[in-house]
């Protein structure tokens, strides 16, 4: 893909050190930085280069909706993404999305812009990748199941009171995929495929009891797709996320890589296991189909919630299973009729649901002492 694709904006949450690397190895013309607080370092990084520096939640949309750009690449962790998202699709970009949160928050408002715009929307999680690809040429009809795969994360197989008092470095022990604290607690928890779900709701427009979740330990099968008949298309590829990010990059064509990543050797690994996961023991799994089934206000509010407890965990300041307990408590305390219809209702649900959890977070800590 050398010389077929340009970059002209790049943004990034809190990182002013690499983002400044990596503008200076890609020359976009724009660099922005979610965190206007770390704006001027940025800009003293990139003094002597021609890129524009912009700062704050604004920059970063600007970003995502380039004139010069006919792809954005959306992989902003949690909330902050939806807006950039949103922004892009409006605009008709083509967006290879990663960020889950943009889906689960305002999966209506994003679905809505999209119809209006015609913005094809390609995601680039694994599992998401792995369903559009089965999902190509398929009549209606012919789809009866989506089946997600999830590894289990570092703690499948055991119970939840055992992993209950586990530390920031062992729950970012992933046995498989190397990814960013967040979302590497979130897969420890099984959040993460909870998430999922509700994406998959949305990207594919699948009823909720049509869409289901496997554990499969090797993560080679990304993800299945089970038809009328009984029969199953699955994908597998070594578990490297290069490759559905090169797909979105280069879709309908699929690309010989041109960088180093293991063959999958199917003989060399032996076998495939699959096991169905228990919503007791991961609880936040749970807590968000739930969230998912409600509707409303209930998917925003969960996912808020969840990025205050993953945070006052990775803080050392709550322990991981109390992770479960400030979602619980955040979506029991949450208005099942709040208005949820434009996005100043989504960002008002998520910046209640932060001042909510963060005060659960709180009383549980203290309830420990």
């Amino acid at each position: 893909m050398d010389g077929e694709v340009e970059v002209v904006g790049l943004a990034a949450g809190t990182n002013a050190g690499l983002l400044a690397q990596q503008a200076r190895a890609f020359h976009p013309r724009v660099a922005a930085l979610c965190d206007a607080a770390q704006s001027p370092a940025l800009t003293a990084s990139l003094a002597d280069t021609a890129v524009r520096v912009l700062a704050g939640p604004e920059g970063v949309a600007e970003v995502a909706t380039l004139a010069e750009a006919d792809t954005v690449i959306s992989a902003m962790v949690g909330f902050a993404g939806l807006a950039p998202t949103l922004g892009a699709v409006r605009a008709g970009k083509a967006v290879a999305l990663a960020n889950k949160e943009s889906l689960v928050a305002g999966g209506h408002l994003v679905r809505a812009a999209q119809k209006e715009s015609g913005a094809r929307v390609f995601p680039v999680d694994s599992e998401h990748a792995a369903l559009s690809q089965c999902l190509e040429g398929c009549r209606d009809g012919a789809v009866k199941r989506l089946v997600l795969t999830a590894s289990g994360g570092p703690f499948w197989g055991k119970k939840a009171a055992e992993v209950a008092a586990a530390s920031r470095a062992q729950a970012l022990a992933h046995p498989v995929w190397r990814m960013g604290a967040k979302i590497t607690v979130d897969s420890a928890t099984l959040m993460n495929k909870g998430l999922e779900v509700i994406e998959a709701h949305w990207l594919f427009d699948m009823p909720w009891d049509r869409i289901d979740v496997l554990i499969h330990p090797q993560s080679v099968v990304h993800s299945l797709v089970e038809m009328a008949d009984g029969s199953y298309v699955a994908q597998l590829a070594t578990a490297d996320m290069r490759l559905p990010l090169q797909y979105a990059l280069t879709y309908p064509e699929r690309r010989a890589v041109r960088f180093r990543t293991e063959p999958l050797d199917l003989a060399a690994l032996g076998r495939l296991e699959f096991a169905r996961p228990s919503l007791e023991e991961f609880p936040c799994f749970a807590l968000a189909l739930a969230a998912g089934r409600a509707g409303g206000a209930f998917p925003a509010i969960m996912s808020a919630a969840n990025e205050v407890a993953v945070g006052e965990f990775l803080g050392d300041r709550l322990p991981f299973g109390a992770i479960a307990e400030v979602i619980r408590a955040t979506l029991d305390a949450g208005a099942a009729d709040a208005a949820f219809e434009t996005y100043g209702d989504i960002a008002r649900a998520d910046a209640w649901a932060r001042k909510r959890a963060a005060e659960e977070a709180g009383r549980l800590t203290r309830a420990r002492r």
